[in-house]
């Protein structure tokens, strides 16, 4: 093209009038073989197949809104734009189109091409197939072909997108305001979770990137903010897999004067909100996820992780006293130990082997052990547990709240409880942070606060089954020079 003096990139801006939805909607009455010349439709889109002839050829064009079929003709767009079109427009290829409605005599709504512009060509063709790209790795690793190739991956981002909006929504009815608290910290705090750490140059110090909002939020709620949110980015130096992405979206919220039974309901509150968007306004809200419908219109399942940890297992903690009794119940079941297990560190493991997988509806797990939830209150009639509780959906948990710890003094005695594991190990345990308990002695009123898996979510409301499915750009190990070459030929196949 260039040779003879065409560029294809010289197009800065085209003025579109209609989507193809647009067209769909408004044309769809025309009978076979009928042309309406007195309706102009500029448009535009990707070419995603074409089929030339001689002096007549047609296209499938796509849109962010649809697909719809081109047709060009010889008579109707004059010599030169007719030639310049079959010579140069190929597949993949983003044009402009000016002509007119007209549905084909086998029933087709069609586009009468008076004008096409070539917007920008496209050097690399579309994957072979182009409806039917199933490769995952390509899909993960070149999205954007994976955006190309499969509408249904897109209809997921968007979904995804009206899921978060309608989370932002519900939290605004509540008047809670949304805010930004810092991803660069010098502490990683908030989760027990392991971080990614940076070092800043300038100040000549260590950082961290954050595991989760929590601290900074509260420290908001001290300063008189009664209802704030964030919804963003969190990042745990963690392991891969299908519910697992090192870089993932969390909700937080704090409700001053609340506590976690408030927290229960807005829970299924912004669930159910969440779940119009899949299943339509006035609908069940029963969501198929792989093989198992979800109801969320019912009241969500409230269990003590005591009892549901003796339902599955025959096992009551409560009449467990010694630590080494509780070792060895453990051991009888298979469970791997280090020999310095508390017995509700052994629940909580007992809970994550045998009953986890098990809660398939959405079931709210309360009261888990003090020495495992650093920063919930403690449960008034039994302090050894915690006003917390987790949410899981199809044995995975989706999310985590308590009734907020508020008191300096035992605030410091968990860090310092936290900062001991650290130090004999646990690369996931609390660091100690002194600023947050200087926060907490200002004054934190009774607060509840809930934590949700934005990706997850998701994943669950569009019967996605990995959390790369719902991520646009999944973190990936980088490819050798070879095996990059390879990747780029097998999306192109």
């Amino acid at each position: 093209m260039a040779e003879e003096g065409y560029n294809p990139y010289l197009i800065e801006k085209w003025d579109r009038k209609h989507s193809l939805a647009y067209v769909r909607e408004h044309f769809s009455h025309l009978a076979e073989d009928e042309l309406d010349e007195s309706v102009e439709i500029v448009t535009a889109g990707r070419v995603m197949t074409l089929r030339k002839h001689g002096k007549a050829a047609f296209a499938n064009l796509a849109d962010e809104t649809d697909t719809l079929q081109l047709y060009f003709q010889f008579n109707a767009m004059g010599e030169e734009k007719y030639i310049f079109t079959k010579k140069w427009v190929d597949s993949g290829d983003w044009v402009g189109i000016v002509g007119h409605p007209f549905r084909t005599q086998r029933g087709e709504l069609t586009i009468h091409v008076r004008e096409c512009v070539l917007l920008c060509k496209a050097l690399r063709p579309l994957p072979e197939k182009w409806h039917g790209l199933k490769d995952t790795e390509v899909r993960y690793r070149q999205r954007y072909t994976d955006l190309i190739a499969n509408p249904e991956v897109r209809e997921t981002f968007r979904k995804r997108s009206k899921i978060i909006s309608s989370i932002r929504k519900t939290l605004e009815d509540h008047d809670t305001l949304e805010v930004e608290t810092p991803i660069l910290s010098v502490l990683a705090g908030g989760a027990n979770a392991r971080p990614f750490k940076t070092f800043h140059n300038a100040l000549g110090m260590e950082m961290y990137l954050r595991i989760a909002t929590e601290l900074y939020l509260k420290r908001l709620v001290v300063g008189m903010f009664g209802r704030v949110y964030e919804m963003g980015k969190n990042f745990r130096n963690e392991g891969l897999d299908t519910m697992h992405n090192p870089e993932f979206t969390c909700m937080e919220v704090y409700w001053a004067y609340a506590d976690y039974h408030d927290m229960m309901d807005l829970t299924e509150e912004i669930i159910r909100n969440a779940a119009v968007v899949t299943c339509g306004p006035g609908n069940p809200r029963k969501v198929r996820f792989q093989e198992v419908e979800l109801d969320f219109d019912k009241p969500f399942r409230r269990a003590s992780m005591l009892d549901l940890v003796a339902e599955y297992t025959g096992v009551d903690i409560r009449e467990v006293t010694d630590d080494e009794e509780a070792r060895g119940i453990a051991r009888e079941r298979g469970i791997e130990l280090k020999g310095t297990e508390s017995r509700f560190t052994v629940l909580n493991l007992l809970f994550e082997t045998f009953v986890e997988e098990k809660l398939i509806q959405p079931t709210f797990v309360i009261g888990h052990p003090t020495e495992i939830s650093p920063l919930a209150k403690r449960d008034p009639e039994n302090p050894d547990y915690t006003r917390r509780f987790e949410l899981f959906i199809c044995g995975k948990e989706v999310a985590n709240a308590f009734s907020e710890l508020n008191d300096p003094i035992d605030q410091r005695f968990r860090f310092e409880d936290q900062l001991r594991k650290k130090e004999a190990g646990d690369d996931e345990a609390h660091d100690f942070d002194e600023d947050f308990i200087n926060a907490i002695e200002t004054g934190l009123p009774p607060t509840g606060g809930l934590g949700i898996g934005v990706d997850r979510l998701v994943m669950f409301l569009t019967d996605s089954r990995s959390i790369r499915d719902v991520i646009l750009f999944p973190t990936m190990k980088p490819l050798s020079s070879r095996n990059r070459e390879e990747d780029t030929e097998e999306g192109q196949a």
